[in-house]
């Protein structure tokens, strides 16, 4: 297990490269000159346009920016916004949070409702149930998310509001206000940025429990006498979760990444509308810096998640002399 999670991490660092590489090269190509941006209205003037592209390092070749870069990550310095002149890691810590919160948030009810679904799915097979919920997974995939979004906005935050006489709806836009506590506002957000993925996980939790009901050592946890939910809980479910976690926790390092579309739509502080506001001001070093963070929060929770099998199937194991 050890010579396996070390290959790992030295995996991690060709990645890292090549994700900085791509990342940094995308920057220098794409329409826009942050140097206009820092200088303002001085950027006509060629003395102060020259002196700002020598400070940034702009003046020098590509690959020398670059090698400059990887040197100043390597010592935690990302750089600073060219908007607010704010450190990226600062505003990385600054937002994050909310990130986190709303990914945590989506997961709960990924687990909830989409596991949930697929076990009284998988349970009554060919029911009424099944049927409900084989339909609804197929209506939440095939829905644009900021689609999806936009209608629960209205739902629940204009029409729910007009129909109750502004009693009863739900806040659409934002984390905090005066109206409402801190986590109603998570709702409609995380329902949002959990649909799809609820679909997924029901639909695997259905067949890979549909699977297991079959196997050998299912029937004969039967024969002994046991009871339904003593097998389903002490042998199907352990072997059937097995898949679902997998797709849970990498949808959790996804969401972790930031969920752009979600948050842009709801307007949530997070790191991925940061780092979509960042993109149409050109500011740059927050856009690398953010993206290689979460970047590495994935490839983490990837690592984390290989490593769980082990604990979950005994029949896993990773093979020392191989590694």
């Amino acid at each position: 297990m050890g010579q396996y999670i070390l290959r790992r991490l030295l995996q991690f660092i060709p990645v890292f490269l090549g994700v900085t590489l791509v990342l940094f090269v995308l920057t220098r190509v794409i329409p826009g000159d942050p140097v206009k941006l820092l200088a303002g209205e001085r950027s006509q003037d060629p003395v102060v346009y020259e002196a700002i592209t020598k400070a940034y390092g702009l003046d020098k070749p590509i690959l020398v920016q670059y090698v400059n870069y990887l040197g100043s990550i390597v010592k935690g310095d990302f750089g600073q916004s060219i908007a607010t002149s704010r450190e990226v890691t600062t505003i990385f810590k600054e937002k994050y949070p909310y990130t986190v919160k709303l990914a945590l948030a989506a997961i709960f009810v990924e687990i909830i409702i989409g596991i949930g679904a697929g076990v009284i799915s998988a349970l009554r097979p060919y029911s009424f149930l099944d049927a409900l919920v084989t339909l609804s997974t197929s209506v939440l995939v095939s829905l644009p998310v900021f689609w999806l979004g936009m209608l629960l906005q209205y739902f629940f935050g204009i029409w729910l509001k007009r129909w109750t006489g502004a009693t009863l709806y739900l806040p659409i836009s934002g984390a905090h206000s005066a109206t409402f506590p801190d986590w109603v506002h998570l709702i409609l957000p995380a329902v949002t940025l959990a649909s799809v993925s609820t679909a997924y996980a029901a639909r695997i939790m259905r067949s890979q429990l549909l699977e297991v009901q079959g196997q050998d050592y299912v029937r004969t946890a039967y024969a002994k006498g046991l009871s339904s939910r003593a097998v389903l809980w002490g042998h199907s479910m352990k072997n059937a979760l097995i898949p679902v976690v997998t797709f849970v926790a990498l949808d959790l390092g996804a969401m972790l990444s930031g969920a752009i579309l979600t948050e842009t739509v709801f307007n949530w502080p997070g790191i991925g509308y940061t780092i979509f506001s960042a993109i149409g001001k050109r500011d740059w070093p927050v856009v690398i810096g953010s993206t290689i963070i979460v970047t590495l929060v994935f490839m983490v929770i990837n690592l984390v998640v290989d490593i769980g099998y082990a604990f979950l199937d005994p029949r896993i194991r990773y093979d020392e002399s191989k590694a």
